[in-house]
């Protein structure tokens, strides 16, 4: 049995400034597996950026369309690249909107930081139901130790059902399309003015042009990297 995961994420292209921001803010880019040190945004030194951003770190800079997941016993990533490959032929690329530098709440244990479109995007929502329904087969079941580390409790029942169907609590009903860039933390507004600052000097176009769906695959060392992109229309 595999025992790696597996997602299905927007990534932008590894030559695109959106693609630079990101990997630079969270301190590793994905694409090549390289760290990215030196991120130091205005009252911030290096190292301690580094301590807010070590979850999206060990992801890489992307946008959630289906979580990760273990192979199920009788698939394997060679007909997963195929099933991936085969459904990205069937859209073709689309403007989603320009991303915005946005907060968003994770309840008792605070809040982060995500790049967002500022309205919801119809495509990009038909685009995640159908690799979520459609790329399910390949998900191996959710075991004990990946409940327990979800912590139900702390989910709604919509939440606890989608997850217990799908593998992850805010797909569908539940989904919002964001690019992670710092962990839980604190003084959110200082935070905040200066990634809009960074973000504004270092992207001149702040449009997200879905063009491919990327396969992401964790390494022995957990993190995450780029196995393949899949063009929209193929």
């Amino acid at each position: 049995m595999n025992p790696l995961r597996y997602a299905v994420y927007l990534a932008p292209p590894p030559e695109s400034a959106l693609w630079r921001f990101g990997s630079a803010v969270v301190g590793r880019d994905a694409a090549s597996g390289e760290a990215r040190s030196g991120f130091a945004p205005d009252g911030f030194d290096a190292a301690a950026w580094r301590d807010m951003t070590t979850e999206p770190r060990r992801y890489g800079f992307h946008a959630t369309i289906k979580a990760p997941f273990r192979l199920a016993e009788e698939a394997s990533s060679a007909d997963l690249s195929a099933a991936l490959a085969e459904l990205a032929q069937g859209w073709r690329p689309f403007a989603a909107g320009p991303l915005v530098v946005s907060t968003l709440a994770l309840g008792e244990a605070g809040a982060f930081f995500a790049l967002t479109p500022p309205a919801p995007s119809p495509e990009i929502a038909r685009l995640e139901e159908r690799v979520v329904r459609g790329l399910d087969s390949f998900r191996a079941p959710l075991n004990e130790a990946e409940r327990a580390r979800r912590d139900p409790t702390r989910l709604t029942a919509r939440q606890r059902e989608t997850f217990e169907r799908w593998g992850y609590p805010y797909a569908l009903a539940d989904f919002r399309l964001h690019f992670t860039l710092t962990n839980a933390v604190d003084d959110s507004e200082r935070i905040a003015e200066t990634l809009a600052r960074e973000f504004a000097g270092r992207v001149a176009d702040p449009e997200l042009f879905v063009d491919a769906l990327a396969l992401f695959v964790q390494k022995p060392n957990g993190e995450f990297v780029i196995d393949q992109r899949f063009p929209l229309g193929g």
